[in-house]
């Protein structure tokens, strides 16, 4: 102890006599270091160094600027939290009007935007997709780098004075690096985490049972993220822990950068975190499937999303576009209705997926949500549950938005009984079907049943077989793939068989087979063997989908058929690097499909199908097709609504092959609007309006097949009915 006296009244001495210009040194020192330590934090979520070394440089710091006080900077990281303010807050007018954004709640009413938008290019506008957080938006001011002034949207035009707050927001930096302009308004949103809101919670039921007062929860991340923003003491806004996501700008954009994706990247580069997923697309229709994609991501998100942008990338398009006065018309907001519950988690299930993920499933007290009755919600996956620290018996919050499944935002941990807390869940270590050890994948999240022969596998991907994406079999159900996989026939003398242990099996069923299965009858029976034999014909696109080669969509199956056109193409390629020709196939699905074909038991399946009449190439190309009459030669066509026999990629496909074009709006030059179920109403009345006819399917079916006048036309649909959304 007398040792170690005399080493800090040594180390005290050191200190008194550093010189002015050797602590400017070490103070510019630690600056610079916490503020890339900040970076990794705060923008790159990838911290280098623990938190308590953190914390050791930051209390150096502050005992520095406390003996130099001259050198303590207005920008330094200690000096983020300020005295309390008296008296309302300043409003303060923007330099530039924070327009709204314009919402749509359909794909019909995206597309139409978007055409807006594109109607004055002759080239396709390319898209960036962000998300839309569902918190306050902001504007933040720096002059000569530094953080100056921050206001709340307010009406647009005039805000409120939040500067004291949002100095208190680690994402947000304080100075500028100079590689950024001088001056400089980002804008962006400032929220709440769930597991803060949780945080938040647990600490005030524990305040107040100490106290002996009620307590009251915070209800949402948002609500609570807009009261703190304008607290009045900035201790409590650092307490809370808000964060910031930057989006835009009000100023000129164009002095940093010529696109906007290349602008996000400049402002990551000065220390500003963006939101996670947001990604540039080339065309309209690639925006599209991403925003389906994003949309079923939402549940690795730890904060609220409302919605999904999508914006035009090039600032000089976005001159041209213009802007009403209420909002801009290069970007729109793909909006869905979220609705939220409370219930209680009554067990955790596993389930094993068709590619071998094993999913764990919350089984819930059934509650209602936007008029459904929801009892499970998916956890995702191993780390899913970690994050969200799911245990039987807890109470949770479930979500459910617009056709996305309802997943668990977060656990209201505060009531847990503190005295007998529920277990922590453990992951299962052996497949519930076959037994076989799991096996995390090499570089992902996903836990896998490696065993090809596992029963439930196989009754997923038997499922899917069969499925209308597929090989569209009607008849085969969930319960229908169940008895054909299991024992049928079984009594005191036979234990019964399977039906059904591959694909091929399917083609071997008989009536008589089919009538020993629970609930069917004669003629069930000899309907669904005509669906399975038809299925035989659905071509070879379908069939590369069906198989469950991990990663091959529908869509890419379409692509590689017409590159290839035959397995016994697909089986004689010598490289994955062969696949890579295809569009939209990178290096692991062009592996995962050169494994499989090149694999025993991948030729054996493909070997049995083929030995049971199932088509695996396209027709030999006619040399004469090209001269051949096309009956939609100069024919535009526009869809709207449902098809039977088409989904929207098929339709187009069927419309080029008959020597049409596919169009997406209705206008002078649209020849017909074919009319599904459900039409949109927009298209339907624009249609009206310019007396463009209207064309059935089975007339377009007529058409393609040459049995029809040469000018059918469908009565207008009613208008009674609105589109389904296919996106939110």
């Amino acid at each position: 102890m007398f040792y170690w006296n005399i080493k800090t009244v040594i180390h005290n001495t050191v200190q008194t006599l550093m010189t002015r210009q050797e602590a400017q040194q070490e103070i510019d020192r630690l600056v610079q270091e916490i503020r890339r330590c900040d970076r990794l934090y705060y923008v790159e979520a990838a911290p280098d160094i623990p938190d308590h070394e953190y914390d050791k440089l930051m209390k150096r710091l502050e005992a520095l600027e406390k003996e130099f006080p001259e050198l303590a900077s207005a920008s330094s990281p200690t000096k983020r939290i300020g005295d309390k303010l008296d008296g309302k807050a300043e409003v303060v007018r923007h330099q530039i009007p924070m327009l709204s954004i314009a919402n749509v709640y359909s794909e019909g009413e995206l597309r139409e935007f978007v055409e807006s938008a594109q109607k004055e290019f002759a080239r396709p506008l390319a898209w960036v997709c962000e998300l839309k957080i569902d918190g306050v938006a902001a504007s933040l001011i720096y002059e000569d780098r530094e953080l100056v002034r921050g206001i709340t949207r307010g009406d647009g035009v005039m805000g409120e004075d939040i500067t004291a707050n949002v100095r208190t927001i680690h994402d947000i930096p304080l100075r500028l690096p100079d590689s950024a302009p001088s001056s400089l308004e980002v804008r962006g949103e400032i929220y709440m985490t769930n597991a803060n809101l949780a945080r938040i919670n647990e600490e005030g039921r524990r305040l107040a049972l100490e106290t002996g007062r009620d307590f009251k929860p915070y209800a949402n991340a948002r609500n609570l993220t807009a009261g703190t923003i304008k607290q009045r003491d900035p201790q409590v806004c650092s307490d809370r822990r808000l964060r910031f996501f930057a989006h835009s700008t009000g100023a000129d954009p164009s002095v940093v950068a010529a696109t906007h994706f290349e602008f996000m990247q400049k402002l990551r580069g000065f220390g500003f975190p963006t939101a996670p997923l947001m990604r540039r697309l080339p065309t309209f229709e690639e925006a599209c499937v991403y925003v389906q994609e994003m949309q079923e991501r939402l549940h690795e998100l730890d904060f609220e999303v409302d919605g999904i942008v999508l914006k035009v990338d090039d600032f000089a398009a976005r001159r041209k576009i213009g802007s009403t006065s209420k909002y801009p018309k290069w970007l729109v907001a793909c909006k869905f209705e979220k609705y939220e519950a409370q219930t209680r988690v009554r067990d955790v299930v596993v389930q094993v997926g068709k590619s071998g993920v094993v999913t764990p499933v919350a089984e819930l007290e059934p509650v209602e949500i936007a008029g459904t009755t929801v009892a499970r919600a998916s956890l995702h996956n191993a780390d899913e549950i970690k994050r969200l620290d799911v245990r039987v018996g807890d109470v949770v919050v479930v979500e459910k938005a617009g056709k996305i499944i309802p997943h668990v935002v977060r656990v209201e941990s505060y009531l847990r009984d503190e005295a007998n807390p529920p277990a922590v869940y453990v992951f299962p270590k052996n497949c519930p079907s076959c037994g076989a050890e799991l096996r995390r994948d090499p570089e992902g999240v996903f836990i896998r049943c490696p065993d090809p022969e596992c029963p439930a596998q196989f009754r997923e991907r038997l499922a899917y077989f069969a499925s209308r994406e597929a090989m569209d079999i009607d008849g085969i159900g969930a319960a229908v793939v169940e008895q054909l996989t299991s024992p049928v026939g079984a009594d005191l003398l036979d234990s019964g068989r399977v039906l059904v242990k591959s694909f091929a099996d399917l083609y071997r069923l008989t009536t008589d087979d089919l009538l020993k299965l629970e609930g069917v009858k004669e003629k069930s029976a000899r309907n669904l063997i005509n669906a399975i034999q038809a299925s035989k014909e659905a071509g070879p696109a379908r069939l590369l989908a069906a198989l469950s080669i991990q990663g091959i969509g529908v869509q890419t199956a379409r692509a590689i058929v017409a590159k290839f056109r035959s397995f016994d193409a697909l089986e004689k390629v010598e490289s994955p690097d062969d696949f890579s020709v295809v569009d939209g196939v990178g290096d692991a699905l062009a592996k995962n499909l050169f494994d499989f074909f090149h694999s025993e038991d991948g030729r054996r399946v493909v070997a049995e199908l083929q030995e049971q009449g199932v088509a695996t190439a396209l027709p030999e190309l006619d040399a004469d097709a090209a001269d051949a009459p096309k009956p939609l030669e100069g024919k535009t066509i526009c869809v709207t609504g449902t098809l039977e026999g088409y989904d929207r990629v098929a339709i187009k496909e069927t419309i080029e092959r008959f020597g049409g074009k596919a169009s997406s709006s209705v206008s002078k030059k649209t020849t017909w609007l074919l009319a599904g179920a459900a039409p949109g109403e927009n298209k339907v009345v624009k249609a009206r309006e310019l007396g463009i006819p209207f064309l059935s399917e089975s007339e377009f079916n007529a058409l393609i097949g040459g049995d029809s006048a040469d000018e059918p036309q469908s009565p207008a649909p009613d208008g009674s009915e609105t589109p389904p959304p296919t996106l939110f």
